[in-house]
C-alpha cells in the first residue's frame, strides 16, 4: 500500500467523462465525494476520463469544470489547478498506461489478442447458439510465440487482454450495499488496451487511483459491474483496492429512468433557469442521504459536518422538479436584497433593463432593492426576477389578456381610471399612507369594493393582475408614470389606443 492511504488521509476523487454538460447524477456523485472529503478533512480530486476521443470535447471539459466552479464544489488538485500526481487528464498519462501494461504482461497477467471483431462477434454468437455466456474464449492466451509473429507480420491489430481467475470469486465490500460477490467464472478476460495505444476504462481507472493514492472510490451503482474486473488488476499488482461506495440512480417520479422529459438535468440549464447553487446542493445531497427526516434545509458547513457514508441508502431516489423549485424558492426568499440584486443582475441584463437601471442612477438602483424586497416573497427563481420588477422602470408593453377582458373592458372602467388618475395629480405626499387613504375615500364615495377599484388599477400600471400592494407599487412607480399608465389604460379601453400583443376583442 501506497504512503498516502496507509497514512489513512483520505482522498476521493471525482472523475467524469467530458462528453457532455454535467448533469444531476454526476453532481450528486461529485458532491458526495466532496463532502466525504471535506468532513474528513481529507482530499478532493478532480480527474478527466477523456480517452474517449470521438466523443470527449474541450468543450464539455469546459463546462464541467465551470458547472462545478458555479456550484461551489471546489477541489484540492485537478486539471487547473495541477497537484502531486499530475497530469490530472487521462490523455496525457498514456506513458503509465503502458508502463503498467507492460508489467502485467511481465507477471504473465497479461497477454496480446490479435482477434478482430468479426472473429470475437462469431464466437458470441457461436456461444449463444449453445446456450452459453458470450465471454471471450482465450483463443489468443494460447498461441505460440511462432503465430504471434506471424500475426504480427500480417498487420493484425494488437491489444492487451488481462488474465482474470476463473475460479472462486472476487468479494466486494461496498460501503453502501455491504459486501457483493461475483462468480470468477462468469467474468471473462478484458481488454486493458487497445489496439490503438489507448487504455480501456477498467485498466486506466486503476492506474490513476493507485498512482493519485485514491482511498475511497464514491461513484454510481452502474460502475457496480466493473469493480471486480478492477479489484482483480489491484490485487495482480500486489495493491489492496480502495475502498468501494457505489451509489444507486437517480429515478423520475413515476420511477422511470430519470430523463429531459422530466425537467432540466444540465447544471447549465438549471443555472439559465436561475437556481441557486445552494438549493442545488442542498436538494441533491437528500437525494441519497439524510440526517433526519423532518431536517430539509441544510447549509453546506452543516451537510459537511453532518455526511456520512453511513447514512447513505442503496435505495433508488428520486429527483421530483417541483421539490427542487421549492427548495430554491425559500433560498431565494432568504437571501439579503443587496445579495438578491447581485445574482439577478445576469438575468436583468438579458431581459434589457440593465442599461435603463445604470442610466437612472443611485435613484433607479434604489428603486430596484425596493422592488426586489416586495416583490422576493414571490420568486421562485432568479429568472423570475424581470417579470416583476420590469414594471417599476417601463410601462407595461402589453397587458395580460385574460386581466384585460376582466378588468379594463368592463362599464365605467375608463372613467374610473380617469378619475383616479386626476386623483392621484394632486395626491399630497405620494406615499403609501396617502395613497391608501385615498382609495378607501374613493371606494367609499363610489359605493364600491377595494378590489374593483385596484384591480383595475392594477392591470393598467403592471400590465398584470397580480402584483404586491398597489399603494406600495403606486409610491414606487411614481406619481408620473402611474397617472399617465392609468390614461393609457382608459384610452386602450375605450378601443383608442392598442398595445403590442393585447387584444381587445
Amino acid at each position: 500500500m501506497n504512503d498516502a492511504r496507509a497514512s489513512g488521509a483520505v482522498r476521493v476523487r471525482y472523475a467524469p467523462s467530458p462528453t457532455g454538460y454535467p448533469h444531476v447524477g454526476g453532481v450528486r456523485t461529485a458532491l458526495y465525494n466532496w463532502l466525504f472529503a471535506r468532513h474528513h478533512g481529507g482530499r478532493f480530486v478532480l480527474r478527466l476520463e477523456d480517452t474517449d476521443q470521438a466523443r470527449s470535447t474541450e468543450e464539455s471539459a469546459r463546462a464541467m469544470i465551470d458547472g462545478l466552479r458555479w456550484l461551489g464544489l471546489d477541489w484540492d488538485e485537478g486539471p487547473d489547478v495541477g497537484g502531486p500526481y499530475g497530469p490530472y487528464r487521462q490523455t496525457q498519462r498514456q506513458e503509465l498506461y503502458r508502463a503498467y501494461a507492460r508489467r502485467l504482461v511481465e507477471m504473465g497477467r497479461a497477454y496480446p489478442c490479435y482477434c478482430t471483431p468479426e472473429e470475437l462477434q462469431a464466437r458470441r454468437q457461436e456461444a449463444l447458439r449453445r446456450g452459453e455466456a458470450p465471454k471471450y474464449d482465450r483463443h489468443c492466451l494460447h498461441l505460440s510465440e511462432a503465430e504471434r509473429r506471424r500475426l504480427k507480420e500480417e498487420g493484425r491489430p494488437e491489444a492487451l487482454r488481462f488474465l482474470m481467475d476463473d475460479e472462486g470469486e472476487t468479494v466486494v465490500h461496498d460501503l453502501v450495499r455491504g459486501e457483493v460477490r461475483f462468480e470468477n467464472a462468469l467474468l471473462d478476460d478484458f481488454v486493458i488496451m487497445k489496439s490503438d495505444g489507448l487504455p480501456t476504462y477498467n485498466f486506466a481507472v486503476v492506474v490513476d487511483d493507485l498512482e493519485m493514492h485514491i482511498t475511497h472510490v464514491i461513484r454510481g451503482d452502474e460502475h457496480l459491474s466493473n469493480t471486480p474486473r478492477q479489484v482483480q488488476v489491484y490485487r495482480a499488482l500486489g495493491v489492496e483496492p480502495p475502498a468501494f461506495a457505489h451509489l444507486s440512480i437517480l429515478l423520475a417520479p413515476d420511477r422511470s429512468k430519470l430523463s429531459k422529459r422530466h425537467g432540466a438535468q444540465s447544471v447549465d440549464a438549471f443555472r439559465e433557469m436561475g437556481y441557486l447553487p445552494e438549493a442545488i446542493l442542498n436538494y441533491l445531497a437528500l437525494l441519497g442521504w439524510g440526517y433526519d427526516a423532518e431536517q430539509q434545509i441544510f447549509s453546506i458547513p452543516e451537510l459537511v459536518e453532518k455526511f456520512s457514508l453511513e447514512r447513505v441508502s442503496k435505495n433508488p431516489a428520486v429527483f421530483d422538479i417541483q421539490k427542487l423549485e421549492w427548495m430554491n424558492g425559500y433560498y431565494v426568499r432568504q437571501l439579503p436584497v443587496d445579495e438578491l440584486a447581485r445574482r439577478s443582475r445576469p438575468f436583468l441584463e438579458k431581459a434589457g433593463l440593465v442599461q435603463r437601471i445604470e442610466r437612472g442612477g443611485e435613484a433607479a438602483e434604489r428603486t430596484l432593492h425596493k422592488a426586489l424586497a416586495l416583490s422576493q416573497s414571490r420568486l421562485r427563481h432568479l429568472a423570475d426576477v424581470p417579470e416583476w420588477v420590469r414594471y417599476y422602470f417601463e410601462p407595461p408593453a402589453a397587458y395580460d389578456e385574460k386581466a384585460a377582458r376582466k378588468h379594463l373592458l368592463k362599464p365605467g372602467v375608463p372613467a374610473l381610471l380617469d378619475e383616479v388618475a386626476a386623483g392621484l395629480e394632486g395626491l399630497e405626499p405620494f406615499d403609501e399612507g396617502a395613497l391608501e387613504g385615498y382609495f378607501i375615500r374613493l371606494v367609499e364615495q363610489r359605493g364600491l369594493k377595494l378590489g374593483d377599484v385596484l384591480q383595475p388599477v392594477r392591470v393598467a400600471v403592471t400590465g398584470k393582475d397580480v402584483s404586491p400592494g398597489m399603494f406600495e407599487v403606486l409610491a414606487l412607480v411614481g406619481r408620473q408614470a402611474s397617472v399617465e399608465r392609468l390614461r393609457r389604460a382608459a384610452q386602450w379601453a375605450q378601443g383608442a389606443l392598442q398595445p403590442a400583443g393585447t387584444p381587445r376583442a
